[in-house]
């Protein structure tokens, strides 16, 4: 097999169905995709090895090309186009959205717009994680895959084009005169009787390619944002939707595991599971966006875990299973090489069994936003929250791990702190709105000591700012989040003192980083990480929400400008300008929906003002 090279992450688009998704590079190659939910094993991973990961591809038999990649406007159907001087080419990839995880189906039609122009298809699946061999058998237009690993993942590649089974591989090589169309589906081998290959083809090529398209767009259509920016916003909501499971209500952190923050380096983490803080982010996102049943779905979930661990007398984890499984391993699997020799590649992860007391705040915020703009919780789903409250009133004063899972020694860390703060005070409001029977008062006089504490302890008058964990002179973009949180005025000196601070030490123009291991932060690993998007745009709304519109603005807009060619984002910003860690990273998004909104409402209200001071403007 010819030596396939590594896309840099930006160069990939994603498609998916509410189950799971695939990753399509800007050349027409499926390079990951886990089949048949997010958690599943892999059974396309050319992105974590280029040669024994596995790929889908369509191509023109063209040296010479260049390329385009666009989503269908509001929607999650992708089209990659082929330029060439020979004839132009469009293929067109989606998943239809089904109410079954099994019924997973995967569409691939590629067209020849303009001219004459030959094509290869090569479909290279390599089950789980590329550790299984399968069995291949079929006819000339269906062909069946079946791995011999214990989960008997299978699923059928059908086509109307005449298919070659070459070794464990499938072939194709055809040519179209302009305006011809060939198709290819993949198809999970469900209990359910599969259509013929004629009749999925005609329906999926079809019926199903508008179905899915009026999906997206009813489901966008629904959002009640109207402001600046839009289509950031719009692109950036699917996105969060495409990372929505279905079936459970919960969302996954990131669509991949591996991909590294530290190119050649051991940073390397599988996102696919549900973080209660990055899913109630999700669901307060969904809130603003006036998308409720997203929402109701989550606290759906989130109920049903709340009741397992009220049962079984436990604290929160930080992370579960979709399904809300607990126990969430990490294993290292040695034969990947990782994507661009970053190794080791994980499954699992190892975090899962840390304490980061952070989270009882931002679950417990979005309850509170929840039951004043989603509809009211109910005093049951009150009463096995109200452990979880009490749990905080025990135990805030512990060191932990931090929003960042640091992997070395655990401290009291100034974020883990002030969001013990929230879930007091969010708890307190709650309770007080709705006249819950609560221990109101011995949660008061925590959640001020809390906030006293904060205030004596984590402040450093050598850097005139708050700083990351007490006792410290170390600076974390988390801090960002006080303001956010309304823990403190975003007018405060305190704060304007901490944000110089802040700018002058993690800030390189619009870029943040989240700490510098250069400057005295420790988190038990290796290799110096690029800037983190997410305190990125958690800058820019601090800045908002601290009066600085246009500069706010400007490098809200500079930081758009680092998107991908479709408005995607990862996790990082390498020192020049691409994209790392796991893609597209739902954190990242949820921080640009909210400084959009933040930033729409203070400028619509600036020059508003503007207006009324000279009445020649506008």
């Amino acid at each position: 097999m010819t030596e396939r090279p590594y896309h840099p992450i930006a160069n990939y688009g994603i498609i998916g169905n509410l189950h799971t998704v695939a990753l399509v590079s800007l050349q027409g190659s499926i390079d990951f995709m886990c089949f048949t939910r997010f958690d599943s094993p892999t059974v396309f991973a050319s992105l974590l090895d280029n040669q024994k990961g596995g790929f889908f591809e369509i191509k023109p038999d063209l040296d010479e090309l260049n390329y385009k990649q666009l989503y269908l406007p509001d929607t999650n159907v992708l089209l990659t186009r082929f330029l060439s001087e020979k004839g132009v080419a469009e293929l067109t990839d989606f998943m239809p959205v089904k109410e079954k995880e099994k019924n997973c189906v995967l569409v691939r039609s590629i067209t020849a717009t303009r001219g004459k122009m030959a094509f290869t298809m090569h479909c290279n699946p390599r089950f789980d994680y590329a550790r299984a061999d399968h069995t291949i058998e079929g006819t000339t237009h269906e062909v069946i895959f079946t791995s011999k690993g214990e989960d008997k993942t299978a699923f059928r590649l059908i086509s109307g084009i005449p298919l070659e089974i070459r070794g464990k591989d499938v072939v194709a090589h055809f040519t179209l005169c302009e305006k011809e169309k060939a198709d290819f589906v993949i198809e999970a081998i469900s209990i359910e009787k599969n259509r013929s290959v004629e009749e999925s083809l005609t329906y999926y090529t079809n019926e199903g390619f508008y179905e899915t398209v009026n999906y997206w767009k009813r489901w966008i259509g629904k959002s009640k944002y109207k402001g600046r920016w839009l289509e950031m916003v719009n692109r950036s909501a699917l996105t969060l939707k495409l990372l929505t499971s279905y079936q459970f209500g919960s969302s996954v952190a990131a669509a991949t595991f591996g991909l590294p923050s530290v190119i050649g380096g051991e940073r390397n983490w599988d996102y696919r599971y549900t973080w209660i803080r990055d899913a109630a982010f999700t669901m307060y996102a969904f809130l603003r966006l006036g998308l409720m049943d997203e929402a109701h779905a989550f606290m759906h979930w989130i109920e049903k875990e709340l009741t397992t661990i009220t049962r079984k007398d436990e604290p929160l984890q930080l992370m579960y299973g979709l399904d809300g499984h607990t126990t969430i391993h990490e294993e290292e699997l040695l034969h990947l090489e990782g994507y661009r020799q970053s190794s080791p590649v994980r499954i699992g992860n190892g975090a899962f069994s840390q304490l980061q007391l952070d989270i009882y705040g931002e679950l417990i915020d979005s309850i509170y936003l929840f039951n004043k703009y989603g509809g009211p919780i109910t005093y049951e789903f009150w009463q096995k929250m109200e452990p979880q409250i009490e749990y905080v009133c025990h135990n805030w004063q512990n060191p932990d791990h931090g929003i960042w899972e640091v992997r070395d020694e655990q401290r009291e860390f100034l974020q883990s702190r002030v969001m013990c703060w929230v879930a007091l005070d969010r708890a307190i409001r709650i309770a007080d709105s709705r006249s819950f029977p609560s221990p109101i008062d011995k949660w008061r006089k925590i959640r001020d000591e809390i906030y006293r504490d904060v205030f004596t302890n984590f402040w450093s008058e050598k850097k005139q700012a708050f700083v990351q964990y007490k006792g410290s002179d170390v600076l974390d973009a988390a801090a960002l989040l006080m303001p956010l949180i309304r823990f403190i005025s975003p007018f405060e000196p305190k704060w304007l003192s901490t944000l110089d601070a802040i700018e002058k030490e993690l800030v390189s123009d619009s870029l943040v980083y989240r700490y510098r291991t250069d400057k005295g932060a420790t988190d038990g690993l290796a290799g110096e990480e690029g800037t983190f998007t997410m305190c990125s745009f958690w800058y820019v709304e601090c800045l908002s929400r601290s009066g600085k519109i246009e500069k706010a603005r400007l490098y809200f807009e500079k930081m758009l400008g680092y998107a991908n060619h479709l408005g995607l984002f990862a996790e990082q910003l390498g020192f020049r300008g691409e994209h790392l860690g796991n893609f597209p990273q739902a954190f990242t998004h949820l921080g640009l929906i909210s400084a959009a909104f933040e930033l729409d409402a203070k400028l619509t209200g600036w020059e508003a003002d503007q207006h009324i001071k000279d009445p020649s403007i506008g």
